[in-house]
């Protein structure tokens, strides 16, 4: 296992043909988590706007998350592509930030259930090994259930609802978590590797999907991370603290607004996209589709 904890030093020899990697730490300190589920998301090229990525640092600080681990970075990591980062400050250096993998454990108040928050730039080299490392974590740490999020760029309108699509294994859960089945065919992610890892070793896997205006690609885009938050809350059927992240979104979507309105061109395709995605979801406006909406909406707010 390739992680890095502190107090633990030194490589352990593997078997023939095998990798020189660092042991798995001892993880019984962590005590036994109750129905842990693991949620997780990469920095780069699964992550449009940096949607994904700000839930997990959203989780993080809502629910007050220890660090557990890292995973070593020269394992994973190119650093003439993902460089460290350094500090000098009043001419005095403070120090090296390496790129890495951080594995948090987060108990939710209330929530029943304790979370495995995974948070990192999507590494360079070695995917398969970098999807073993976080398999054998999640086995130790008894993990039932795996969340990866993502975000993409797409033709849709900043003044519609965030569409999220979902890939999950097994293909039931599509339907029980009242989501959009994703259709893709082409090049992945570490979130797709990681999908694919997780439910191969017959744990339960969702990835969520944020669908990002790719005309405000640009981070932040708390009005896609809000959606995402929100799919959390559906899957791990908790309440999560959001903050400023509503009136965040308001003014996003207003500030998008003003600057569409101060060019024709670009006010003219928002409201093409606006036509179609309306023509395209008018069956789903139904009185049950709202009411569903409604429900979800009270039931996590505590009204229900």
């Amino acid at each position: 296992m390739s992680v890095e904890k502190p107090g633990r030093a030194g490589r352990a020899e593997g078997g023939p043909g095998s990798v020189r990697r660092r042991p798995l730490p001892e993880l019984d300190s962590v005590g036994e988590l109750v129905e842990p589920v693991l949620v997780a998301a990469f920095e780069g090229w699964n992550d449009a706007g940096e949607a994904a990525g700000t839930v997990v640092e959203h989780l993080m600080t809502a629910w007050d998350a220890d660090e557990l681990l890292t995973l070593e970075p020269d394992d994973y990591y190119d650093f003439q592509v993902a460089r460290p980062r350094t500090t000098v400050v009043n001419g005095e250096h403070s120090g090296i930030t390496w790129p890495t993998t951080r594995i948090s454990i987060a108990r939710p108040a209330g929530g029943g259930r304790d979370v495995v928050l995974v948070s990192g730039s999507e590494p360079n080299m070695r995917w398969r090994g970098f999807a073993g490392d976080l398999l054998a974590v999640a086995r130790e740490l008894g993990v039932r259930r795996v969340v990866l999020l993502g975000a993409l760029l797409a033709d849709v309108p900043h003044t519609r609802p965030v569409p999220i699509s979902g890939v999950s294994s097994p293909k039931h859960l599509l339907s029980t978590l009242h989501l959009e089945p994703a259709g893709y065919d082409g090049p992945t992610g570490i979130v797709g590797v990681l999908h694919d890892t997780f439910a191969s070793a017959g744990i339960e896997t969702v990835s969520l999907w944020a669908a990002v205006p790719h005309y405000v690609a640009q981070p932040p885009s708390p009005k896609a991370t809000l959606a995402l938050l929100r799919g959390v809350e559906d899957v791990l059927d908790v309440t999560v603290p959001l903050g400023d992240l509503i009136e965040e979104a308001r003014a996003w979507e207003h500030g998008v607004d003003e600057l569409a309105s101060e060019d024709e061109d670009i006010a003219g395709y928002v409201r093409s996209l606006e036509e179609a995605k309306d023509a395209a979801e008018l069956p789903e406006a139904t009185g049950e589709a709202i009411a569903r909406e409604f429900e979800r909406y009270l039931k996590r707010r505590g009204r229900g």
